[in-house]
């Protein structure tokens, strides 16, 4: 095995492949307005398809988060870093220098086969849940054998804003009792605020603060329609990693939140029996976007599990582009892409069980790749400097990039901006661009000032019910302060006989986190290319401003986050 993954390494990494110029290049290579200089070399479409190629090929297995796969694809970024002659910006090494990795530390906890249990002492009497079919459950990260029984009180969606006049736990006391809310969160807040407040994290941290003991959260007949509970049955089994703190203890876990569930809808109206109003009424609620109030239920709980605990590394990898003005290159753009994927699964009667991540993210770890070499070959560099964040364990929750965020390697303070890859679908040729967080800081102009000097236009998110602003890296530079874009192929193509939407849809319904996410799918280079350009653009405008992009004025990103 060793051998051949050698082989492979050096078959997809030593060879130099021709370039290809992309249409109009005489356009697009052109001296800017103000705040974007010459390109010297060309996007490489080639140069895009033999990352991604390399990156989803089947010896890497999937590039699970600590594998062996994993640290393969680490080891072929750090080798194209270098070879363009970039800065390590990474751990030190001592002495004064630093390397390309920061290693990760994880807990990688495993709910124990047969452990995970779910009883409601109803009205008749004991009713034992279904594991898998009626609820999920993952293992503790901070224990090895957990067991609750508790009284329960429901509180709507569990969500608080003062921004938007919402608290589900106004005149409830929650203390020593295990809360339950809905997945989701109200229709009527902007999405991605809603992602952000809706979001698990926030979620179990208004519990924890308020004394519950456990979470269960109910999959709701709207979230089925968006995701089915067996899809995410299919998962039920995978471990949950942490990333471990200097003191040893998962970050960003509520240990007083001793157990929690999740309960698909129909079994959990049992919770409800003879409760102030039935679950059927408050899902109807919930679809009509009427008002929810929570109140106690009349029925005690009892969640037990046993977990396993191993202990993972993983690095991220992370290089420099210094920049050019005296005053300004202590100051970075930073772009950003995940280099994980899920590994090794089985699903169905599919006898392949790779997951080899073709589109996700190889493709966005491809572009951030070809916009280091354009960047690196430029005559003149920008003005500010650039910084190539490539992170683990995005699958896994964001950890590599929450990890980062909060262990920086440079300050926060000195990071401007971040610009996310993440799964840009180069299906077809697009004609539009979304930058998920763009409404948030002056980074919206930046990216449709970038986007049209090569005719491509900004979009809205076309899927708010997604909450992919809470779903991908740039999110945890969000958590630091940092005006941030999550950047994507558009909905509209160039080729009118092509709806972009529906292509996005049979991807995340047919290919998403399957194993046909690989480079059987009718990739269109010419289309990766495109982006690489427009990302790149989008880096120049940034980096060459004389002001560092802003918060708007009253912006709840920048009132939560900002110092």
């Amino acid at each position: 095995m060793k051998l051949s993954l050698l082989k492979t390494a050096k078959l997809f990494g030593l060879i130099v492949l021709p370039a290809l110029a992309l249409a109009a290049c005489n356009e697009q290579e052109m001296p800017v307005e103000s705040h974007t200089e010459p390109v010297s070399s060309q996007v490489n479409e080639a140069n895009i398809k033999a990352h991604i190629e390399f990156l989803a090929d089947d010896t890497l297995q999937g590039r699970d988060t600590g594998s062996a796969g994993y640290q393969i694809a680490a080891n072929y970024v750090k080798s194209y870093f270098k070879q363009l002659n970039l800065v390590p910006m990474g751990e030190s090494l001592g002495a004064n220098s630093q390397g390309f990795e920061q290693q990760v530390t994880f807990r990688k906890s495993y709910l124990v086969d047969g452990t995970g249990s779910a009883t409601v002492h109803g009205m008749s009497g004991d009713i034992e849940l279904a594991y898998g079919r009626e609820f999920l459950m993952s293992g503790s990260s901070t224990e090895s054998e957990t067991a609750i029984t508790a009284a329960t009180v429901f509180v709507g969606y569990g969500v608080i804003s003062k921004e938007f006049g919402y608290n589900d736990y106004q005149n409830i006391d929650v203390k020593g009792k295990i809360v339950v809310a809905l997945s989701g969160r109200p229709d009527d807040l902007p999405s991605e605020e809603g992602a952000h407040i809706g979001s698990g994290a926030e979620k179990s941290r208004h519990a924890a603060e308020r004394g519950a003991v456990g979470f269960i959260t109910i999959h709701t007949p709207k979230r089925e329609k968006v995701r089915s509970f067996e899809k995410s049955a299919q998962f039920a089994n995978t471990p949950r990693l942490s990333w471990l703190t200097k003191e040893g203890t998962p970050f960003g876990k509520h240990p007083e939140l001793v157990a929690g569930a999740y309960i698909q809808h129909d079994a959990a109206k049992v919770l409800f029996e003879g409760a102030a109003r039935n679950l059927t009424d408050v899902f109807a609620a919930d679809d009509n976007n009427s008002a929810i109030t929570g109140f106690d239920l009349p029925h005690k709980v009892t969640l037990k599990n046993q977990a396993r605990h191993e202990q993972i590394t993983s690095p991220n990898i992370i290089a420099t582009i210094e920049g050019s003005d005296e005053k300004l290159k202590s100051e970075y753009v930073v772009f950003s892409a995940h280099l994980d994927h899920i590994g090794i699964s089985s699903h169905g009667d599919d006898s392949d069980t790779i997951n080899n991540g073709a589109l996700d993210n190889a493709s966005g770890v491809a572009i951030l790749l070809e916009t280091a070499r354009l960047m690196a070959e430029m005559p003149n560099k920008p003005k500010r400097s650039v910084l190539f964040v490539v992170v683990t364990g995005e699958e896994k929750g964001l950890l590599g990039s929450s990890y980062f965020a909060n262990n920086p390697t440079i300050p926060v303070t000195q990071m401007v901006a971040n610009v996310n890859l993440d799964m840009p679908l180069i299906l077809y040729p697009f004609a539009d661009v979304i930058a998920f967080g763009s409404t948030h800081s002056t980074m919206g102009q930046i990216v449709e000032t970038a986007a049209k000097k090569v005719n491509i236009e900004l979009s809205e998110d076309p899927m708010p019910e997604q909450a992919l602003f809470t779903r991908s890296d740039h999110y945890s530079f969000v958590k630091a302060g940092i005006p941030s874009v999550f950047l994507m192929t558009g909905f509209k193509s160039t080729d009118e006989a092509i709806d972009g939407g529906a292509v996005f849809g049979d991807f995340l319904k047919n290919h998403y986190h399957q194993h046909s996410d690989e480079i059987s799918l009718p990739i269109n280079y010419q289309a990766a290319a495109s982006f690489a350009l427009v990302n790149m653009m989008i880096g120049l405008e940034i980096a060459n401003q004389s002001q560092r992009p802003q918060w708007h004025h009253g912006d709840f990103f920048g009132l939560t986050f900002a110092q």
